[in-house]
């Protein structure tokens, strides 16, 4: 993991203060932050999220392949080892992260009038068993989700995009669903070291970034607890955990917002009492609701009451009518939002889409039924091949009505 030992040796926060190389350490006027019920920046002018998902990159789902059956990311694998063999399937992956997000691909979503993306993360991208495979006090915070966050960071850096780091998969699951891969019940609430664990890693991201301007915040759990689960039992522990966090946060960053989802697919906001982190964001998720007002009502009375921003993290996978249409309501009650998904495979209810690659149905049956007959590993892994070379940018389509219904432009 490659840190940024320059800016670590600082002491001081204040502009025009010098490191111990010479250069100057970022400002806390160069950070988002929560001021009343707006996000502003280092010159208390408004900083409306226009924000796009970074989904399918580092935390695959099933969907986005156009998988039935193998869902969750370790399912992916699981399938992907079986049809390529382990080694390959390594190195396919290695490739994915490498040409899914680009460079081009951060350089385009900032051209097209997006000031914002939100990263969902593994946990298992960031984190090494330690002594006998354990997931204690020995675990390493190493893996190759260090290397590839930095260098992306690094990219929407000198491009001007913020970027949220979403911990959409949490030690033992914090949802109970397959894209949170874990076992299928939100094993983050039950099993102590999943949950000590979850708020070291987050310790650890936010002493690795804290001065880090391009990071807008920390979004602390994606849609914990879902309404399968023992919602009686957890949903009075969520709360009680996001401050053990923030906690652990806060005693090596005071720079970074904070963002709270709410339970159940973070739609409810019931479980939250009196804010007591003065840079928190708490955030929403909504897919397909009728754009009115009463859709998100619950949020705005939310917002005004405790004085404080709220943010959609996920909303859109509809139409582009209904996108601009849910877009404008919440930009009218000063919401922002971050649409679902930048990237995804033969689809139009993205900003771009990978073209199918000849032969995909065939990797698409794969993952789709038991019993489906496999392609030959040379098969499978020239298809594999032309999808990799599909999902980079060069060859994507750009999905113009999409950027249209969000008010952005096609670069």
């Amino acid at each position: 993991m490659r840190l940024r030992g320059a800016i670590r040796i600082c002491a001081l926060v204040f502009s025009g203060v010098l490191c111990g190389n010479g250069l100057a350490r970022a400002a806390p006027a160069d950070f988002i932050h929560a001021d009343g019920a707006r996000l502003v920046d280092g010159h208390g002018d408004n900083f409306a999220v226009k924000g796009i998902n970074l989904g399918n990159w580092l935390v695959p789902e099933g969907y986005m392949f156009k998988f039935k059956r193998a869902l969750s990311p370790t399912e992916i694998t699981g399938l992907f080892d079986t049809l390529l063999g382990p080694e390959a399937a390594a190195s396919f992956w290695t490739q994915f992260r490498d040409v899914y997000i680009a460079r081009e691909d951060i350089d385009f979503i900032k051209a097209a009038g997006f000031n914002t993306i939100r990263v969902p993360l593994d946990w298992r991208l960031f984190v090494e068993p330690g002594d006998g495979g354990q997931l204690d006090g020995t675990a390493r915070f190493d893996g190759s989700g260090w290397t590839l966050v930095e260098r992306l960071v690094q990219w929407c850096h000198d491009a001007g995009l913020r970027v949220i780091l979403d911990l959409h998969a949490a030690p033992g699951g914090q949802t109970g669903v397959n894209h949170d891969d874990g076992p299928g019940f939100p094993l983050t609430f039950y099993v102590p070291r999943y949950r000590q664990l979850t708020i070291a890693l987050w310790q650890k991201l936010a002493a690795h970034y804290r001065d880090e301007t391009a990071i807008l915040g920390y979004d602390l759990l994606n849609e914990p607890i879902s309404p399968y689960s023992d919602v009686d039992y957890l949903n009075p522990r969520l709360e009680p955990l996001y401050r053990d966090i923030v906690a652990a946060i806060r005693s090596v960053d005071s720079n970074h917002a904070v963002l709270f989802g709410g339970a159940q697919w973070d739609t409810n906001f019931a479980v939250f009492g009196r804010p007591f982190d003065k840079n928190a964001v708490y955030t929403y998720h909504k897919f397909w609701p009728n754009p009115t007002r009463d859709a998100l009502q619950e949020y705005v009375d939310f917002s005004n009451r405790w004085k404080l921003p709220v943010l959609i993290g996920e909303t859109g996978e509809f139409n582009n009518g209904w996108n601009e249409k849910f877009r404008r309501l919440n930009e009218r009650f000063g919401i922002g939002w971050i649409f679902w998904p930048y990237k995804n495979l033969d689809s139009d209810l993205s900003v771009v889409s990978i073209q199918n690659p000849v032969g995909w149905d065939l990797i698409a049956n794969a993952g789709s039924a038991a019993s489906a007959p496999l392609p030959t590993r040379e098969e499978a892994r020239r298809i594999l091949d032309a999808y990799l070379e599909a999902a980079k940018f060069s060859n994507v389509r750009v999905n113009v009505d999409y950027l249209t219904s969000l008010g952005l432009v096609a670069p």
